[in-house]
């Protein structure tokens, strides 16, 4: 088997800012292999930006950090700021959801792409220029001399996306952290973005974590997909473990809460909402909002149950003891609108 590029025991991040702490990632552990994508999928609150901003050591002030992350088998958590300028970016980058979070409104873009692709490699700055150019022209960006005089506030935000993909690229990274990239844009530019995402994985050899809180784009990336719920990963496994066995009740209510755009039925949305993540939590954390929840959800955490060799969930009702549960016709139903997005995502 491939040995892991990152591997992750055990995060946990807690947070304290004015005498109160929170608990974001409550002990979470994972690898990403060379070359695929993991979807980490959960709602907004769920800690996932907590966990991959991390990953990449961001926003370090006010925070503990338990447990390990290490890349190439080299601990990121003992790193000085000094190392992680030559980790950020070149070895570990980030698409951020806002692309203005990475440009500078007082900078033409050209001078962003340069001055990047400078930092991350030892080149004229007319060699620079030329690399900035190709960029733009494999991120699809027409007239891209032009492109290059402009400032940021003159681009769409489809552009604006693009330019931020070419300049998390500029250090030829060996994992990108991809933070909910389409979140602001509609349909049919969000295809477009993931399907150049895809090309540059394609053309470059680099891994990637796409953070979202969408199942249905997960279909058209994902090679794996985790979910995360209240700082834990409750179930994680291959796309097709996800989308067609799934077990943990708050996989199904995600599952469930996707539209089909062929059927009047009314769209369903998650009952309650997530926990305050200011407690300690006792228990399986969705239980209060789940149908299923059993006695025992209320008092115990669950472990990982294994379902096959790399699937896995956290949930009580895996045990031999539990009772049987049988899948809502909801959930049966998706099964075809996940087939018609497959096929769509490898076209």
């Amino acid at each position: 088997m491939a040995t892991p590029l990152l591997t992750i025991k055990d995060l946990k991040v807690t947070i304290t800012q004015d005498q109160q702490a929170v608990y974001p990632v409550r002990g979470i552990s994972l690898d990403i292999y060379p070359r695929e994508t993991v979807a980490i999928v959960g709602e907004s609150g769920s800690g996932k930006s907590v966990f991959v901003r991390t990953i990449l050591g961001l926003d370090q002030k006010n925070r503990r950090i338990d447990g390990d992350i290490r890349f190439n088998n080299q601990s990121l958590l003992t790193h000085s700021q000094t190392t992680w300028q030559a980790i950020r970016g070149k070895k570990i980058a980030m698409i951020f959801q806002n692309a203005m979070t990475v440009l500078n409104p007082a900078l033409t873009i050209g001078h962003q792409l340069i001055e990047t692709i400078r930092q991350h490699h030892t080149i004229t700055k007319a060699a620079a220029k030329q690399k900035a150019i190709q960029l733009l022209t494999d991120c699809e960006l027409d007239n891209v001399d032009l492109r290059m005089k402009q400032y940021p506030h003159e681009f769409s935000g489809g552009q604006k996306q693009r330019i931020a993909i070419a300049i998390a690229l500029c250090g030829e990274p060996e994992l990108l952290i991809a933070d909910e990239p389409t979140t602001a844009l509609d349909v049919r530019i969000q295809d477009k973005i993931i399907k150049l995402i895809k090309k540059f994985q394609k053309k470059i050899g680099f891994s990637i974590i796409f953070i979202t809180h969408d199942l249905g784009i997960v279909s058209g990336v994902a090679d794996r997909v985790a979910v995360m719920y209240a700082g834990r990963l409750v179930e994680h496994g291959s796309k097709r473990d996800i989308f067609y066995n799934p077990q943990h009740p708050y996989t199904w209510a995600l599952l469930e809460s996707i539209p089909d755009i062929h059927s009047n039925q009314t769209l369903l949305s998650i009952p309650g909402v997530p926990p305050n993540l200011s407690q300690q939590i006792k228990g399986d954390a969705f239980a209060p909002r789940s149908k299923y929840a059993l006695k025992i959800d209320y008092e115990q955490q669950p472990p990982f149950f294994q379902v096959n060799p790399q699937h896995y969930a956290a949930t009580w009702l895996l045990h031999p003891k539990a009772p049987q549960v049988e899948l809502s016709d909801n959930i049966k139903q998706r099964k075809e609108i996940f087939r018609s997005l497959e096929k769509e995502g490898s076209e």
